[in-house]
């Protein structure tokens, strides 16, 4: 059984299923999930599109569908009895979960593992009496949970295995309409509708500025799947909207205007120098605030252990402070290359290819652990 919430985390569970399947290709897995999890041949008991937001007061909005997703999960624990249940990230939901189903019996793996050294640390507790295994996609995580006495896996980031244009820059430029001899800023604005809601006026924004000082530039906004398109008018005539290819975005850009999130790790693989946006409703800021355990937001920077890219957090989220730094690293070309070295340095900490596989092992060896076990 798997549970993710998020469009990232799909994407991690999809290629989870995958790389089971190497290993045991009649294994059946059912769960919470999106496009990816179901064309890796899961079940999908539930799909979680609609109930990924960022931010305490917007969860509020979504929690009736929670917990209506959430008693489906536990009954078709309850009814089909897994060998094992795998959490990808999502931790507010998917902690209730996993108390449910392992008062069943059922062991627990935690695959990419909530951010207890960012905020909330007393859910260390939490993960020390009810799983079994934690696998971890980031190298420092992985002393935190030792410490702890947890029984934990560094297993490498899966974007270094999925993370590929499928063509080309210059047949990506062709194919987008965009002019090879200028340079591109890409805009990705975030996979979550409250995401969009925030940053894309902060974008929009910053583009026409960045124009005014820069005609030569072409702008092109990587758009997540299943979004309404109001939620891009901000852009439409005035930049290239491309859908469901962000690693072919990136691949094409010179600059990156990103969301915090996974898409910084992404464009960090992508070897291309970033801003990161970050910006919540006030009241969600003001209540997170106080909880946080660290004062960088960008998992680049968390990484590095430094600042190497710039964070444009809440107030100081706006287009001017965007375009100014879009503009710095468009025409500064020592502060854009020793970006990309700093970048480079973070990927070379990732892992390498093979997670998934690394994962997969990780899970499997759970199963049999608790096969022994009975």
């Amino acid at each position: 059984m798997i549970s993710c919430g998020e469009p990232s985390g799909d994407v991690y569970a999809g290629a989870l299923v995958r790389a089971l399947r190497v290993k045991t290709p009649d294994v059946e897995v059912f769960g919470l999930g999106a496009e990816h999890l179901a064309a890796a041949g899961a079940d999908l008991i539930a799909d979680f599109r609609g109930l990924a937001v960022t931010g305490l007061t917007e969860a509020l909005k979504v929690l009736p569908r929670s917990w209506a997703t959430y008693k489906q999960l536990v009954a078709a624990a309850r009814q089909r009895r897994p060998d094992v249940l795998v959490l990808v990230d999502y931790p507010d939901f998917n902690f209730r979960l996993m108390r449910a189903v392992k008062a069943l019996g059922i062991p627990v793996v935690y695959y990419i593992s909530p951010q207890l050294w960012a905020w909330r640390a007393g859910r260390m507790k939490t993960m020390k009496a009810l799983v079994d295994r934690v696998l971890v996609i980031f190298p420092f995580e992985e002393e935190i949970y030792r410490r702890e006495g947890v029984d934990v896996r560094f297993v490498g980031h899966p974007l270094a295995e999925l993370t590929a244009p499928s063509a080309a820059r210059a047949v990506l430029m062709q194919q987008f309409g965009l002019d090879v001899a200028r340079p591109v800023v890409a805009l990705l604005p975030g996979s979550r509708t409250n995401e969009l809601e925030r940053l894309a006026p902060v974008l929009a924004g910053a583009r026409a500025r960045i124009a005014e000082r820069r005609p030569d530039v072409q702008f092109i906004v990587a758009r997540a799947p299943h979004l309404s398109d109001e939620l891009f008018a901000p852009f439409r005539d005035a930049a290239t909207i491309v859908e469901g290819r962000t690693d072919d975005v990136l691949s094409a850009s010179d600059v990156v205007l990103t969301a915090s999130g996974t898409a910084t790790v992404q464009t960090a693989m992508h070897g291309k120098p970033m801003a990161v946006l970050y910006k919540l409703s006030p009241m969600t800021y003001r209540l997170g605030k106080p909880l946080a355990r660290v004062d960088m937001y960008a998992m680049v920077n968390l990484i590095a252990g430094r600042r190497i890219v710039r964070e444009l957090i809440q107030d100081a989220c706006t287009p001017e402070a965007v375009a100014d730094e879009a503009v710095r690293l468009l025409n500064d070309a020592a502060y854009r290359e020793q970006m990309i070295r700093d970048l480079a340095d973070v990927t070379a900490k990732l892992g390498g290819p093979g997670a998934s596989a690394r994962a997969a092992e990780g899970v499997g060896e759970v199963v049999l652990k608790g096969a022994e076990g009975c």
